[in-house]
């Protein structure tokens, strides 16, 4: 497939290469000159394990490059991922400003282009922002209909810094989030070839299941440090002790 990647920070610079590796044609998009040039001279733009080797290859093999010009990644490619950042406010809300600014440009250049596009946001973003906030946007900038005249999906990432790349491989799970569960994105085939379920849902749903991964990692993270302390007031090796406590694979959550 050829695709364009907009954001190059860790995800969007993650699933760049990953998705070269793959065998796709992939132009990543970023509005810093600093990651293009790091890219373009087969260097990654992140901290992460392997991924400066596969940029190096990926960039020798011409399936990875980069650019600043996202009008011209756009009009070369069938399928955009959305990969910007959603940082927090003091207030504890998220902030769209990148996400927004991104999908008017989107809108100015689906305005002009003939055949059908899919863009893919794996931003984070509450429930409700792609069809309440985001789409509208893309409607209005180029005067066409999600749907029918573009395909909007929501593609959850599950990526574990330090990890990513094996994570990308070995996913527990696909998530893509459509606005009409009978729709067939290209993201079908991209992921078929991982050991993973492909799971079809709505678009709120994929946003949400995105907290709900973090949240019960973190709750997980929690306890785990609640029974340290308690292994080691009662001088119990706590590493053990888990090692055995997770071997109950029968009681899954429902």
């Amino acid at each position: 497939m050829k695709i364009s990647v907009f954001g190059l920070g860790y995800v969007g610079t993650i699933s760049a290469a990953c998705l070269a590796q793959m065998g796709h044609e992939v132009i990543g998009v970023d509005v810093n000159p600093n990651k293009i040039g790091m890219i373009a001279q087969g260097q990654s733009p992140v901290m992460e394990a392997e991924i400066g080797e596969i940029i190096a290859e990926q960039m020798k093999q011409q399936r990875l490059t980069a650019t600043a010009d996202g009008a011209w990644a756009f009009a070369r490619t069938d399928l955009s991922l959305i990969c910007v950042g959603t940082p927090g406010k003091e207030n504890g809300s998220i902030d769209l400003t990148y996400v927004q600014r991104i999908f008017e440009e989107i809108g100015d250049y689906l305005s002009s282009k003939s055949s059908f596009h899919w863009i893919v946001l794996r931003s984070t973003v509450l429930p409700g922002t792609t069809e309440q906030s985001l789409i509208p946007i893309l409607e209005k900038k180029s005067g066409k209909s999600a749907g029918k005249d573009f395909g909007v999906c929501f593609n959850p990432e599950f990526l574990r810094e330090g990890s990513s790349v094996w994570d990308f491989f070995n996913p527990p799970k696909t998530v893509i989030g459509l606005l009409n569960l009978s729709d067939a994105p290209p993201l079908l085939a991209l992921y078929e070839s991982l050991p993973a379920p492909v799971i079809k849902t709505s678009i709120r749903d994929a946003e949400l299941v995105k907290y709900l991964d973090n949240v019960f990692h973190a709750l997980k993270i929690c306890f785990a440090n609640e029974i340290g302390r308690v292994c080691q007031a009662l001088k119990v090796d706590s590493h053990e002790l888990m090692n055995i406590f997770i071997q109950d694979t029968n009681a899954p959550i429902h």
